[in-house]
């Protein structure tokens, strides 16, 4: 058998193409060629199920070895085989199917995923390392002959007999000179460790040394032998693949481990299994999330078969759960194509649905089975949660029945449970419900006190997303908004009929005006005189709820840069029922006057850390000259 031809492109050579284009990701023909070996072991093994095959099946699995001085790495199994007939159907047929559209659209393609999934170019990204590939396969059917085929990465090709004695398939790349990196154990381990560690067939790569217990020695102490045994690199049975009854806990923390070995434990999982109206397997954990939780993003292994494709899952997964880290393999998804196809596709629409509806339900299960460690919890999944309430609707309304809010007491409600406790003292004369939040419970420490007196509950919101969530709680719950503790005095916080008279004449009032106009003599600080209860303090600085959370928006990125580039501005309450106000009215001396208005002023300023540099000294000094 000896027959030479020239695989039918009917356009430029496609080969420069391939190794040009894909050169940036040449690492995954490994995966293709390992991933087409274990579908043809894979194919054997299911036809002798089916009594179609009724030789020996023997020790299945695939072999990847690599020759250094040689150049060659070396793909083989004991898999189906291929006659010489079905190498010309194929290797230059079906694998070039595609070639035409190939080489016009190519230049569209983002990544080799796209292009080799699409094409049917899985087996030619051989040529991307290699200058030659020799196929040496016997067909695992009845008087088949051995066949060998080799090409030279052009489109000329030879067909001839070959030498394999046992049914199988053994693929061998002459590695070009711009590729020898792969001609490295190391480098070829991390590459099998990324994409094939949980194929459903043993992969066997070099051996590997290991201590067995050999008798004891003369002190009665265990002796041990070096033993070289078989390098397997994958787990071919990975947690996903089995039932929930099969598993404990400590299999799951394991897995967890091997996939993050550096990670602290979970809080918690999902195991995901779903086969109508789509195929999808996986198990998805809750990590400890970080105030910053950018770094916990993007941990979501996506795999097809058992095969690693990406942890490229923004598509797939709802944003909100790419925090959660974990594996997902469907055979449903289409890997291989565009970003835009990704996002049109129904499959995957209906993955994003039901993975956000299972992670809604086993929150809520376990808030309803465990209300306690769900509260300890929450410190870790409360970003979470909120996250996925301002992103995705769908979740919010799940999500309502179990987001807690913490206030400065650290006792836990559910919405309709704060809204139950502070509904009475809390509603302002309009018959809007006000909830009163921090941010920085220290340095908002003395308007805590304030609002806490007047039997006002104080919200903590002092997580990264909080102003989101704030501007989302007030969108969706009826007759409610949210004021930070700081911005307004206790009794202004929320508005009622009944206000405190002032002392003051009106003659007075304008006269302190004019005072601490003059005293402090800044335009960002806008003097306004209130009547307040006279435990208030004699001056509060604050600054607009409105216009302190669009600067704070603006500082997030959140799109109001219009904000953040205004100066602040801020309101200077002076109480007029203060005591120190008519101690200052009474002194006669203009000088003192503004001593102990700037004085108050500057303690204002302190508490809310307001006071720096020259003024914080001049401050320091005056102090010390009033003691």
């Amino acid at each position: 058998m000896q027959e030479k031809g020239s695989i039918s492109i009917h356009t430029e050579n496609i080969f420069p193409i391939i190794k040009k284009f894909l050169y940036s990701d040449n690492e995954i023909f490994l995966r293709e060629l390992v991933s087409n070996a274990v579908d043809a072991t894979q194919k054997i093994k299911r036809l002798a199920s089916l009594g179609q095959y009724t030789g020996e099946l023997g020790d299945l699995r695939v072999e990847v070895a690599f020759d250094a001085d040689k150049k060659t790495i070396t793909i083989s199994d004991n898999g189906l085989g291929m006659t010489a007939e079905e190498i010309k159907k194929y290797i230059n047929q079906i694998a070039f199917s595609g070639a035409t559209e190939f080489v016009e659209k190519f230049k569209e393609a983002k990544d080799a995923n796209e292009i080799i999934g699409r094409f049917g170019l899985g087996f030619y990204s051989a040529f991307m390392v290699a200058d030659r590939v020799d196929i040496e396969t016997l067909s695992y059917q009845e008087g088949a002959e051995p066949a060998r085929w080799t090409c030279d990465g052009s489109t000329e090709f030879e067909i001839s007999e070959g030498s394999l004695e046992e049914r199988g398939t053994e693929i061998t790349l002459h590695i070009n000179a711009e590729s020898e990196e792969f001609l490295n154990k190391q480098k070829l381990q991390e590459i099998l460790d990324k994409y094939a560690k949980f194929l459903p067939v043993p992969i066997k790569f070099g051996t590997t040394t290991q201590e067995e217990e050999d008798g004891v020695d003369e002190e009665g102490k265990p002796k041990y032998t070096s033993v070289e045994t078989d390098n397997i690199i994958n787990d071919t049975t990975p947690i996903w693949t089995k039932s929930p009854t099969e598993l404990k806990d400590e299999d799951y923390l394991k897995f967890y481990k091997e996939l993050y070995p550096y990670s602290e434990d979970p809080l918690f999982w999902i195991h995901l299994n779903v086969d109508y109206p789509f195929n999808l397997t996986g198990v998805l954990y809750f990590p400890k999330l970080k105030n910053d939780f950018e770094i916990t993003k993007n941990k979501i292994k996506l795999f097809s078969r058992q095969v690693f494709i990406t942890d490229e899952v923004k598509d797939i997964v709802p944003e909100f759960l790419m925090l959660l880290h974990g594996v997902i393999d469907s055979p449903d998804i289409p890997l291989n194509v565009s970003r835009s196809f990704l996002q049109a596709d129904s499959n995957v629409k209906k993955i994003n649905t039901y993975i956000t509806k299972k992670v809604a339900d086993k929150l809520a299960d376990l808030f309803k089975s465990d209300r306690k460690g769900f509260e300890e919890k929450w410190g870790d999944i409360g970003l979470f949660v909120k996250y996925g309430m301002i992103s995705e609707d769908k979740f919010y309304d799940k999500a309502k029945d179990f987001v807690l809010v913490t206030n400065t007491k650290k006792e836990n409600f559910t919405l309709t449970e704060y809204k139950d406790k502070v509904e009475a003292t809390q509603t302002d004369k309009d018959g809007q419900l006000v909830y009163i939040y921090t941010n920085d419970p220290e340095k908002q420490d003395a308007f805590i006190q304030s609002a806490t007196k007047k039997g006002y509950d104080v919200m903590m919101m002092n997580s990264p997303i909080d102003n989101h969530f704030i501007s989302q709680l007030e969108q969706k719950l009826e007759k409610t908004q949210l004021k930070r503790v700081d911005a307004d005095v206790a009794d202004k916080l929320i508005k009622k009929d009944e206000n405190p008279e002032s002392v003051l004449t009106e003659e007075q009032s304008t006269q302190i005006k004019e005072i601490f106009d003059k005293a402090i003599n800044k335009p960002a600080y806008k003097v306004k005189l209130e009547s307040l209860s006279p435990d208030e303090l004699p001056v509060t600085v604050t600054m607009d709820e409105f216009m302190r959370r669009m600067k704070d928006m603006a500082a997030m990125g959140g799109g109001m840069s219009f904000y953040g580039s205004m100066p602040d501005n801020y309101n200077v309450i002076v109480n007029g029922n203060h005591k120190l106000i008519s101690r200052i009215l009474a002194d006669e001396n203009v000088e003192t006057q503004a001593q102990f208005a700037k004085q108050a002023f500057d303690l204002a300023l302190l508490s809310q850390g307001l006071l720096t540099g020259a003024e914080l000294t001049e401050f320091v000094n005056r102090s010390v000259s009033l003691i």
